[in-house]
């Protein structure tokens, strides 16, 4: 599904240059758990950004499906975006005093996705993502913080992507809590055959993907399977 090769990205201010990667290759296969591991300023958040196409790199390949993301302009990365790409993020990024069906099926609408069309596929992606529906026509800022999380990631299902991308997903979240999302995307990699990489700062939530990309001064410095995978739970 994914193919990196030899990616590197310059950020430039004047006569001041900055490498944040330098050569980074690899690849995912469809259907695996990747957890991208690395300390603040290593570059993960740069390759999260390249792999999300929300940027190019500075040199270097990326196809995703078969498709080379690395040469794509504005406009083809927008569409990369919406079909290929499930984003979740630490921040939630829900409308606080909207019902999490509508939360869910904003993409749709913004697509011109007909009302019942729309509602199937949100409900189908609320129930993937371990949502009960008494919860459905509940208003996001009167749910918990991993249900919160829970919609979220039903929001990124929602397009059917081949890639969910989770950028420090647990970051706003206890530990328990935290746990039960971990949980969530577990079952997704597990029943549902979904590619999630997870991008994360900490060892303990790497420990729960199959296989941990640690990163570090722009260099993927190890490439492991995750021999000790942890199990989280996904009850609420």
């Amino acid at each position: 599904m994914i193919e990196i090769k030899d990616i590197t990205k310059t950020y430039s201010n004047g006569d001041i240059t900055f490498t944040a990667l330098k050569g980074v290759s690899f690849t995912i296969n469809d259907g695996e758990f990747v957890a991208v591991m690395g300390p603040s300023g290593s570059g993960k958040s740069t390759l999260m950004h390249i792999l999300g196409a929300l940027d190019t790199p500075t040199s270097g390949t990326y196809f995703l499906d078969k498709k080379d993301v690395s040469k794509m302009s504005e406009d083809e990365l927008s569409d990369i975006r919406k079909e290929k790409i499930g984003f979740v993020f630490q921040a939630f990024n829900l409308l606080p005093r909207t019902t999490v069906m509508r939360n869910v099926s904003l993409p749709l609408i913004y697509e011109g996705i007909p009302k019942e069309e729309r509602e199937q596929r949100a409900k189908k992606a609320l129930l993937a993502a371990g949502m009960t529906e008494s919860h459905f026509q509940h208003k996001s800022n009167q749910l918990s913080g991993g249900q919160i999380q829970r919609v979220a990631i039903a929001r990124a299902l929602v397009n059917d992507p081949s890639l969910i991308l989770a950028d420090e997903p647990t970051g706003n979240l206890d530990t328990r809590t935290g746990e039960i999302v971990l949980g969530t995307f577990q079952k997704l990699n597990a029943e549902h055959g979904r590619t999630i990489v997870l991008i994360t700062h900490e060892r303990e939530v790497a420990e729960h993907a199959d296989r941990i990309l640690t990163i570090r001064d722009g260099v993927v410095i190890e490439d492991s399977r995750s021999h000790k995978r942890r199990t989280a739970r996904i009850d609420a």
